[in-house]
């Protein structure tokens, strides 16, 4: 199983869609004709981020009023996309997991919405099967 795309409602359509192309490097491309506006934002050849409007008077970016916590995304550039954000001025948390060789940064969307950027070293085979029996 892998994640196959995230999709965010949002009031801030074009604000999100720049946020992500600048940040992420992800690219605006095919959608197909639903009828309501939006953004497919893809990773090479993959659309891994679905970009929809708010729903009109709605306070909350969701169809019940629950939404979801956060979307991770994983990457292998720890040092240069951090050095991204700080150009950018935008900014994160990080969080350092070395029993399970990750670190994380934490950051928010235009909307609010709360982003995980997960970076894995390679854990050694002795340390993993303690982390993971």
């Amino acid at each position: 199983m892998r994640l196959d795309h995230a999709t965010l409602r949002t009031r801030h359509l074009d604000a999100h869609r720049r946020f992500f192309e600048e940040v992420f490097d992800l690219r605006d491309g095919f959608r197909p004709a639903f009828g309501f506006p939006g953004h497919w934002l893809y990773s090479g050849t993959e659309p891994v981020v679905y970009l929809i409007p708010a729903r009109p008077g709605s306070t909350v970016p969701s169809h019940s009023g629950e939404g979801i916590d956060h979307v991770a995304f994983l990457r292998d550039d720890d040092a240069a996309f951090r050095a991204r954000l700080d150009r950018r001025g935008i900014p994160y948390d990080r969080m350092e997991l070395p029993e399970i060789g990750e670190r994380r940064v934490f950051l928010h969307a235009p909307g609010g919405a709360l982003i995980e950027v997960a970076f894995r070293e390679r854990v050694p085979t002795a340390q993993a099967q303690e982390v993971h029996p």
